[in-house]
């Protein structure tokens, strides 16, 4: 069935945008923080400030944290990175990869327009597609979104190596921005690299898409199975006990790297399954980096006062 970008606008303004005003009750800081690029004061640490603009010498001087102070840009400019590479069409009859993908940035373009910022997207699928430069508005949003639905399913493309997206992206956004960087990452190693870069230079936010069923293989008898990057098919037998413990045991590892990149780039993952509650998981996601930064602070704290001791000795 054919979608239109204003019925899927408006689910999400309904069903979604709704019910995140009545649980986050409009405060989206935890989300979306306006990015200064002007210091214009050093003030005492507040609850939802960014533990990234502590100052470390002044915090252990006054033996509290004290942050720098930017003066905000009046309008905020993000931007969206989509893996649009073959593996996003995985998933069920119901809901694929890609289905979430667009649920996304739909509620994330539509949460920050309607507050005056812009939104653009970079486009990816083995090679990078498309850019569409930066604009506010709510037709901004139907423009993004009616982009991706015309976005055809590649049954076949270069291997995928998100750091073609990346790397685009550092020469592409010469203003700090918030970056969403959206895929399943099936890719080639070396893409942490890049994203830490990113992350430097921006406020970036990974968004992992992933199905239940890269995870954990079903019983389902035999079947044949399809590399969806490379074409290339396997005939299994599911019900074998021993190859769907081997399958769990692949996936645990490749969790266990995923963590570690993303750990080293130094950027906050938000994890969608093709089966979760949007509106759940982001609320999820915003109080625990709301929980982070509080430890963070007090870790900070607790140094600049032993500090400060070391100092007053």
């Amino acid at each position: 069935m054919t979608q239109h970008p204003e019925a899927i606008l408006r689910r999400l303004e309904w069903t979604v945008i709704r019910r995140l005003d009545g649980l986050l009750q409009g405060d989206y800081r935890t989300l979306f923080r306006g990015l200064g690029l002007d210091l214009a004061e050093l003030r005492e640490y507040q609850v939802g400030d960014d533990v990234r603009y502590i100052d470390w010498n002044v915090t252990a001087r006054m033996q509290t944290p004290y942050v720098r102070q930017y003066n905000e840009d009046r309008e905020l400019t993000a931007w969206f990175l989509l893996d649009l590479s073959p593996s996003v069409d995985f998933g069920t009859v119901r809901n694929m990869k890609r289905d979430v993908l667009l649920e996304v940035v739909g509620l994330l373009a539509r949460l920050l327009t309607r507050n005056g910022n812009s939104v653009g997207a970079i486009l990816y699928g083995g090679v990078v597609q498309g850019v569409v430069p930066a604009q506010t508005g709510r037709a901004q949003v139907l423009h993004l979104i009616d982009t991706l639905l015309q976005q055809p399913k590649l049954k076949r493309a270069p291997a995928t190596d998100l750091s073609v997206l990346l790397q685009a992206a550092l020469r592409i956004l010469r203003r700090r921005s918030l970056v969403f960087v959206i895929s399943d990452f099936i890719s080639r190693p070396g893409w942490d690299k890049p994203l830490g870069m990113l992350t430097q230079r921006h406020e970036a936010v990974a968004i992992r898409l992933y199905d239940p069923r890269e995870i954990e293989l079903p019983d389902v008898g035999p079947i044949f199975m399809e590399d969806a990057e490379t074409g290339e098919q396997i005939f299994l037998d599911t019900h074998d006990r021993g190859f769907r413990k081997r399958f769990v045991e692949a996936a645990r590892r490749r969790e266990a790297g995923l963590r570690s990149a993303f750990a080293r780039a130094g950027a906050d993952v938000l994890s969608l399954s093709t089966e979760d509650d949007l509106v759940r998981e982001v609320v999820r996601f915003a109080t625990l980096r709301k929980q982070r930064r509080v430890v963070a602070v007090r870790a900070a704290s607790s140094s600049a006062r032993l500090l400060g001791r070391k100092e007053g000795r």
